[in-house]
């Protein structure tokens, strides 16, 4: 045993949190008990709070705990607990010792892919499987994720009990999907990280406009999913695609992540993007972004999230606002857009247009919009703007107006006024 520096339950907080996902998917893959693993996990974290106050650390404090939450897990089933496995089919399993649990790599890896798939199923309801997912593989609890996303905790749990009850009923597999499969599943998974990346981002209600702890946990799950894939799924039979857009994601992510430092001013007021101070933009980040991006695009296959990155990127290398290249940025989503022809994303080009080609053209753009995006708070701020560009202050007034009427965040609300305080 060893002692740690920190606290016991400093520590095992920290393990909690780099080693649950591993754990849970290792007792899901033996017991096929989603409740059961749960449990039995549970009762070994409250295990380890406390021997290892007494005991010290063990120096594989996750073996440990997988040791523990087999043995509980066993108990349980023993004890006529109404689960899919037969505990006969068990007996011969060793689970006695800390060093028989053998942490191999690539079966560890195996196990959190299948976890990941499962969590991500497209068969859940995209709310269930950010639920999940945070829960299952970010090791976050109940009320962490429902204080991140705003919601009551019984509403969260009672998404998670949702999620694992269809996952359960509807029989979705605890598997790697099959190469068919592979680029739909991959989608979902990837879609599931980045909304609770933009939820982290430009939180939609509350008080503050970046929750971090998101941020950071989706580019986490990111860079797992990406080693994940690495280790498993490379060979001649996986599209370059696969892998080209988990990059692109990531590239993404931490390209606008870069940005956090200088997105709210020591007031805690917005700041946009062509008032913000780049050196406060962090640069390693952004390197690794930018390689990411190149290594993706050197594949040459180009999805939806790479060209996000790309257009990220433009304003990574810019040293100053006014050496943004919009015309490239205005080209990349005119790309996007032929690959997702979505009203978001023709609000974004149609901004980049009024920078590279005028307000004349932006405002042409975003007012065949306005049906789609009626109730869309950012359409408005973007009409107010080009408005006010026009010399359209009272136009501009009335936008921002109705930007205000479709905004929940605090932050939001408060920079709207003072937009519109200032329009003359």
């Amino acid at each position: 045993m060893e002692n740690s520096e920190k606290t016991i339950s400093q520590t095992i907080e920290r393990i909690h949190k780099s080693e649950y996902g591993q754990i849970l998917a290792s007792l899901v893959n033996t017991f096929g008990d989603w409740d059961l693993a749960e449990e039995a996990l549970q009762e070994s974290f409250l295990a380890a709070v406390q021997q290892w106050e007494q005991q010290g650390v063990p120096k594989r404090p996750g073996a440990w705990l997988l040791v523990v939450a087999r043995r509980k897990a066993l108990d349980r089933i023993r004890k006529n607990k109404p689960v899919t496995v037969d505990p006969g089919n068990l007996e011969n399993r060793s689970f006695s010792s800390e060093r028989e649990i053998q942490y191999e790599e690539e079966e560890i890896a195996d196990e959190r892919l299948k976890l990941i798939f499962t969590c991500c199923h497209p068969a859940l309801p995209m709310e269930h499987r950010i639920a999940l997912t945070l829960r299952a593989l970010g090791g976050l609890t109940t009320q962490e994720i429902a204080s991140a996303f705003l919601v009551p905790v019984p509403t969260l749990a009672q998404r998670l009990v949702r999620a694992k009850k269809k996952i359960k009923e509807s029989g979705i597999p605890f598997y790697i999907p099959p190469i068919h499969l592979l680029p739909e599943r991959i989608e979902s998974v990837l879609a599931v990280i980045y909304l609770i990346f933009t939820e982290g981002y430009a939180s939609t209600s509350g008080d503050v406009l970046i929750r971090k702890e998101l941020c950071d946990e989706a580019i986490r799950l990111c860079r797992m999913l990406e080693i994940l894939i690495r280790k498993n799924l490379l060979s001649p039979d996986i599209p370059d695609e696969e892998l080209s857009e988990v990059w692109g994601l990531l590239s993404l992510m931490l390209l606008n992540h870069s940005r956090r430092n200088s997105r709210i001013d020591s007031s805690g007021r917005i700041v946009l993007l062509d008032e913000q101070d780049r050196t406060l933009w962090n640069r390693e980040e952004i390197q690794e972004g930018l390689a990411l991006l190149q290594k993706a695009l050197s594949l040459g296959s180009v999805g939806p999230y790479l060209v996000q990155a790309a257009i990220g990127a433009e304003h990574a290398i810019s040293s100053h606002s006014s050496r943004t290249d919009w015309k490239k940025i205005a080209e990349w989503y005119e790309l996007l857009l032929k690959m997702e022809d979505t009203p978001v994303i023709r609000l974004n080009h149609a901004v980049a247009v009024s920078i590279a080609e005028g307000p004349e053209r932006g405002l042409l753009l975003l007012s065949a919009l306005g049906k789609d995006l009626s109730s869309y708070a950012p359409y408005y701020l973007a009409v107010a703007d080009v408005q006010k560009r026009l010399g359209s202050s009272e136009s501009a007034k009335e936008s921002y107006a109705q930007a205000l009427a479709f905004t929940n965040n605090e932050v939001e609300k408060e920079f709207i006024r003072s937009k519109f305080d200032e329009t003359r």
